[in-house]
């Protein structure tokens, strides 16, 4: 049942979590997006809650990223109230959308976005399609990427290319 805290009011899980009266109380939820691809998920009946589907299986040609502007605006307008965004196992798919967040909302480049991230949640591991579908984002967004896809013995992985954001990353703004 773990949940992760990125930043103050936004959580990182699996499903179990999302479905716990308890987790979702104790963390004054208000915003849950649900990126399980699960629909007819039945989340607790709590005052405020709203809930945001993003219907995308974890295949890498699954189109997360046409997800990645309007949950990152959900999350943003959700405040003062505590987001938490969530997959079947919080490894890939709400993870990929948490980095879109932090690099549009709060200005961080795709290699802090993920530092934090993986700092908070250390079994995180997007795929290769939705690693390339941040790099093209945060192209978009910056016009200037700080990951690239390298094929290594062990598949094609992400490696960092901007030395210029080595400072640790930290949520600002929250």
């Amino acid at each position: 049942m773990a949940v992760s805290q990125v930043c103050p009011g936004l959580f990182l899980s699996g499903l179990d979590p999302a479905l716990n009266p308890g987790v979702l109380s104790s963390r004054n939820i208000t915003l849950i997006v649900n990126a399980s691809g699960l629909e007819g998920v039945s989340y607790p009946p709590m005052d405020n809650l709203r809930v945001l589907h993003v219907p995308v299986q974890d295949q890498p040609h699954a189109p997360l990223s046409l997800y990645f502007h309007s949950v990152a605006e959900e999350i943003h307008q959700n405040r003062p109230g505590a987001t938490l965004v969530h997959c079947a196992s919080g490894r890939s798919r709400s993870p990929a959308l948490v980095m879109a967040y932090l690099m549009r909302c709060e200005g961080l480049s795709l290699r802090q976005a993920h530092q934090l991230v993986l700092e908070r949640r250390p079994f995180i591991r997007p795929n290769a399609g939705f690693w390339r579908q941040l790099i093209g984002y945060e192209n978009a967004l910056f016009s200037r990427t700080s990951i690239r896809m390298v094929a290594t013995s062990a598949g094609v992985l992400p490696e960092a290319v901007d030395t210029l954001h080595d400072a640790p990353a930290y949520c600002i703004n929250v």
